[in-house]
């Protein structure tokens, strides 16, 4: 049976040698690409990011070292990673949506009782929802009912065959036990087919089902990788108390307000015309597509959400939104375009003749037609919702100002200054309102935007300290500490170091005062063993266990550290690998500028001492502690001892001091 069978191989684990391929063979940048705009910028990919709402970009991929580091959220790791993060996969099922991607045959393992139980619900629901979406389309093609009546609608639609099978369109039958019938007998379990909606419960008791869609044309919604989550389904019948649409219920891989219709299809044109088109449904998104707008996605009937404009964001700065021509759907939408202002995207509106919608007007007109409509009729947000306001007003003088307010209040909220200025002035002559008048109004709205936002935390003007990211008790304490407790900033320049400079070598003078090579990794490690040092983070102690087991390795590779099963430590040595800045490319114009790598000796020294002097700056802290300790409990014995170790201390400090030129002030 095929969903027992599927169960089985979800019970395999997959070898090594075939994550070592996976991971050899993907490349970072085409996968993560079919998620995030990524842009190239000099050897390395940028865009914003994932996992954050950010403005300005500060997510980076590495092909050369197949990283991603997103400074943003501090989230970073290999190929794996990403899809862990992204996608909320396991690490098998990034695996195997890899193995997939690059056609690579997993040969699998058998799992352990333990891990077996482990296999999560979700996957559960992907392979129903696979089935279903499996079982619809064959209803479709294969059966009397679904080519007559459901082909048969698609058909009128003006869909092609290839349309069709694109979108993975279906069809239920319309019988109350048809599917649930036959997914049991595949071996599909009620726990699962009633999650997914599927299947749902009768009222009449007895634990009997029904088919939750029967006799409706089914549109599968799939994810960012083309997995289906959920379906619409729309009903044929005319009868009015029979709901036009039916979803599937929210489930533990099906967010409504998380997912647009067609991302999936849509998300690499977007990128292409950095542009995104909005519509109201599946088969505005269809028609477009197959007419040629491929950029085109849905909120599946919804108001827009805030996490569907960030989806959107992820691919593109600029939305245009396609309306019918009916008045109260436009000013539902208003609500929806002050979330993309506040998001710092442009916004457009098109708006379609009288008794036209996206998909009757894509369906009468080809594709050069459709361009030129949407072009010449993109109108900036402004002047669609003034001037649909204008109409309502009349010459009542308290509703115009009523408008205006609500204008400028839209005005407010976008974050870019100049974005503001330039909508101010546009605003300023469709109104025939001084620019002034506008001005004082937009910025009194945007003071009490503020103050609102801020309430609670004192003045107007500050920022709540979670906001500000900042620890007020942590500074105090490092005030206190000196150089002491914390030193994780210098275990991580070693690390870092170590990962991107391990297999280079520098030279010293020895006692003859001759230049002799020594290699970068097998320095520091020395170091920090003679002096029985130790990293405090446990992530960190891991990484340094790898480098220091590659050290007799004639092939210096940090590949089975980037690809950890560890979250932790390949997300660490991400951010270690990963740079934010790159030098231009100053040598054209006969401009050196010295590299890392060209004072790798300094940077080395510099990092060993401060590593060193961090952890005895520790070592006299405590110890002041314990001395103060000693003394207000009266034991002079112990006091003159620990007396006896500070100056021990100080004299260890002075010596490391002296060669990296750094003077500790206690």
């Amino acid at each position: 049976m095929f969903f027992l069978c599927q169960i089985v191989a979800l019970q395999h684990m997959i070898p090594k040698h075939k994550v070592d391929e996976i991971l050899m063979t993907a490349q970072i940048e085409d996968v993560i690409a079919d998620f995030v705009n990524i842009k190239k910028s000099g050897r390395q990919y940028k865009g914003l990011s994932p996992f954050a709402n950010e403005k300005t970009p500060s997510f980076y991929v590495v092909p050369e070292k197949q990283i991603f580091k997103d400074f943003s959220s501090g989230k970073g790791g290999n190929v794996a990673t990403f899809l862990m993060e992204h996608e909320h996969f396991t690490f098998p099922e990034a695996l195997r949506f890899l193995a997939k991607r690059y056609n690579i045959e997993l040969e699998e393992e058998e799992l352990s009782d333990e891990q077996k139980q482990a296999e999560s619900e979700r996957e559960s629901l992907y392979i129903v929802t696979e089935y279903g979406q499996k079982h619809f389309q064959e209803n479709l093609h294969d059966s009397d009912e679904g080519k007559s009546i459901g082909l048969g609608y698609f058909k009128e639609r003006g869909f092609t065959e290839e349309t069709i099978d694109k979108f993975k369109l279906g069809y239920a039958k319309n019988d109350w036990e048809y599917f649930y019938k036959t997914a049991i007998d595949n071996g599909y379990q009620e726990q699962f087919l009633e999650s997914s909606g599927l299947i749902k419960k009768s009222p009449k008791g007895d634990h009997k089902y029904y088919d939750g869609f029967k006799g409706r044309v089914i549109f599968p919604i799939h994810n960012l990788s083309g997995r289906p989550l959920g379906f619409g389904a729309r009903t044929l019948l005319t009868d009015k108390k029979v709901p036009k649409y039916l979803n599937s219920p929210e489930s533990l891989i099906y967010n409504k307000s998380a997912v647009l219709y067609g991302i999936y299809f849509a998300k690499g044109e977007i990128i292409k015309e950095d542009n995104c088109y909005l519509v109201e449904g599946y088969t505005d998104v269809i028609q477009l597509y197959q007419s040629g707008i491929k950029n085109v996605v849905s909120s599946s009937g919804t108001a827009l959400t805030q996490d569907q404009i960030k989806l959107i964001k992820r691919y593109t700065n600029s939305i245009t939104l396609l309306y019918d021509g009916d008045a109260a759907g436009i000013r539902a939408s208003f609500r929806g375009i002050d979330m993309i202002l506040e998001e710092g995207m442009n916004v457009k509106m098109v708006t379609f003749p009288e008794g036209e919608d996206p998909d009757s007007f894509a369906k009468a007109n080809d594709l050069e037609d459709i361009q030129s409509y949407l072009n010449d009729n993109a109108k900036d947000f402004i002047v669609t919702k003034t001037s649909l306001l204008l109409s309502d007003t009349g010459n009542d003088p308290i509703k115009r100002a009523g408008l205006i307010k609500d204008i400028v209040s839209t005005i407010a909220l976008i974050p870019e200054e100049i974005s503001r200025s330039v909508y101010i002035k546009e605003c300023s002559t469709l109104l025939d309102v001084p620019e002034k008048v506008l001005i004082n109004e937009l910025n009194k709205i945007r003071r009490k935007n503020h103050a609102d936002k801020n309430k609670g935390y004192g003045a107007p003007s500050e920022m709540p300290p979670e906001e500000a990211g900042h620890d007020f008790e942590g500074d105090q304490q490092d005030k206190k500490v000196g150089l002491g407790d914390n030193i994780d900033d210098q275990e991580k320049d070693l690390l870092r170091i170590l990962l991107n400079y391990g297999d280079k070598n520098i030279t010293f003078l020895n006692e003859a005062k001759e230049e002799v090579e020594v290699n970068v990794a097998q320095f520091i490690v020395h170091e920090i063993q003679r002096d029985e040092m130790e990293f405090s983070k446990p992530e960190f102690a891991i990484l340094l266990e790898k480098i220091e087991a590659m050290l007799g390795d004639d092939n210096w590779n940090i590949s089975d550290i980037i690809n950890h099963s560890d979250a932790n430590v390949s997300g660490i040595t991400a951010e270690l690998l990963a740079s934010r800045y790159e030098l231009h490319a100053w040598d054209k114009h006969q401009i050196t500028v010295p590299s890392e790598e060209d004072k790798l000796k300094r940077a080395v020294e510099g990092s060993i001492y401060a590593f060193k002097l961090k952890n005895v700056a520790k070592m006299i802290f405590d110890n002041q502690k314990e001395m103060k300790t000693a003394q207000e409990s009266g034991d002079i014995d112990k006091a003159m001892l620990l007396q006896k170790e500070q100056i021990i201390l100080n004299q260890i400090v002075s010596s490391l001091s002296k060669p990296s030129g750094r003077i500790i002030i206690n």
